[in-house]
C-alpha cells in the first residue's frame, strides 16, 4: 500500500521503514526532528512538545470518532492492522466557511500520520488494529470534543464495517451520543 498525500494544512502521512531480519523487526515510530519548527497553531499550545503516549486496540468493525481537539496535535502510528482514517478539517468553518474539508485514507501497518488541532479524526478498523498515538496535551477531559461519525454536514464516505451483520460500525456510547457538527460548532463559537 502506498503513502497517500493530504491537502489539509498540518496533516502529514508517511510510511515508516521496517528493518527486518530472521530475529524480528525494528521500526522508528517517532523522532523529535520530525516536528522541529512545527507551527504552534497545529498543536493548540505555545510550543510543540509531546507529553503523553497511548495504545489503542480495536477489533474489526470498530469505529472511533469523530473526535476533535483544540489544544492537541496527534501523532498516530499504525503498528498492526489496516484502517480507514477520516479527517474532517473544521478550521475553515470556524472562520466562516459553510462546509468542512474532508479526506479519508486507507492505511496499514507502518504508516504514521500527524493530525493538527482543529482537524477532527476517526477511524474504522478493517482488520484487528493496534494504534499508537503520541499527543501534545495530557488527557484531562476538557479538550475531548466530538461530533457524530455519520454527520451529513461532514459526509465522511465511510465504507461498510467489516465483520458486522449489517455493515454498521461498532461504536462506544460516547461516539453514539456525540452531537451534530453544527451543534458542536455553535458551542465552540459561543
Amino acid at each position: 500500500m502506498g503513502t497517500p498525500n493530504s491537502s489539509l494544512a498540518g496533516v502529514s502521512i508517511e510510511r515508516i521503514a521496517r528493518h527486518a531480519d530472521p530475529r524480528g523487526s525494528f521500526r522508528e515510530i517517532w523522532r523529535a526532528s520530525w516536528y522541529a519548527g512545527v507551527d504552534p497553531a497545529w498543536t493548540g499550545q505555545p510550543e510543540a512538545a509531546f507529553t503523553q503516549a497511548n495504545v489503542s486496540l480495536s477489533a474489526v468493525g470498530v469505529l472511533r470518532g469523530l473526535h476533535l481537539h483544540r489544544r492537541q496535535l496527534d501523532h498516530w502510528v499504525i503498528l498492526e492492522g489496516r484502517v480507514v482514517v477520516a479527517l474532517v478539517d473544521v478550521r475553515p468553518m470556524l472562520a466562516g466557511a459553510e462546509r468542512p474539508l474532508v479526506e479519508t485514507h486507507e492505511l496499514d501497518a507502518d504508516h504514521r500520520i500527524a493530525i493538527p488541532a482543529g482537524v477532527a479524526h476517526g477511524f474504522l478498523a478493517l482488520e484487528p488494529l493496534t494504534l499508537l498515538y503520541v499527543v501534545t496535551n495530557e488527557y484531562d477531559g476538557t479538550d475531548e470534543l466530538g461530533f457524530a461519525w455519520d454527520d451529513p454536514l461532514a459526509a465522511v464516505p465511510w465504507p461498510a464495517a467489516p465483520g458486522t451483520p449489517d455493515g454498521a460500525p461498532i461504536l462506544s456510547e460516547r461516539d453514539r451520543s456525540n452531537p451534530s457538527l453544527a451543534e458542536l460548532l455553535a458551542r465552540l463559537r459561543g
